[in-house]
């Protein structure tokens, strides 16, 4: 938790293995976490809910910005305009001793 500033939008990016047989499958993802307070924590995903693209934080607006077609997101992951049909993916979030996980659900 001490690397995630409060009231700032930070990109975190982790990797999942999968093992199907003798095929060993890595992927990376990237999620946004917001800091509200020293216990609130939010996440969303990175990716844009309109076609996949990825979003990108910009901190002078105050706005999760996709740039593909322009669809926008506001910093509790609301779609503030464009094609985006719903808002960024909210995952749920724990911390236990100083420690942040995330229910990440693929798919």
């Amino acid at each position: 938790m001490d690397s995630f500033e409060i009231g700032k939008s930070s990109l975190s990016t982790f990797t999942r293995s999968k093992v199907n047989g003798w095929e060993k499958t890595v992927n990376s993802y990237g999620v946004f976490v917001l800091r509200r307070s020293q216990t609130e924590v939010l996440a969303y995903s990175n990716v844009c809910t309109h076609l996949g693209c990825r979003v990108n934080w910009q901190s002078d607006k105050q706005q999760y910005v996709c740039p593909c077609h322009d669809g926008r997101f506001n910093i509790n992951g609301q779609v503030v305009s464009g094609p985006p049909p719903r808002p960024l993916d909210a995952y749920e979030t724990r911390v236990t001793d100083g420690i942040l996980s995330i229910h990440f659900l693929e798919g």
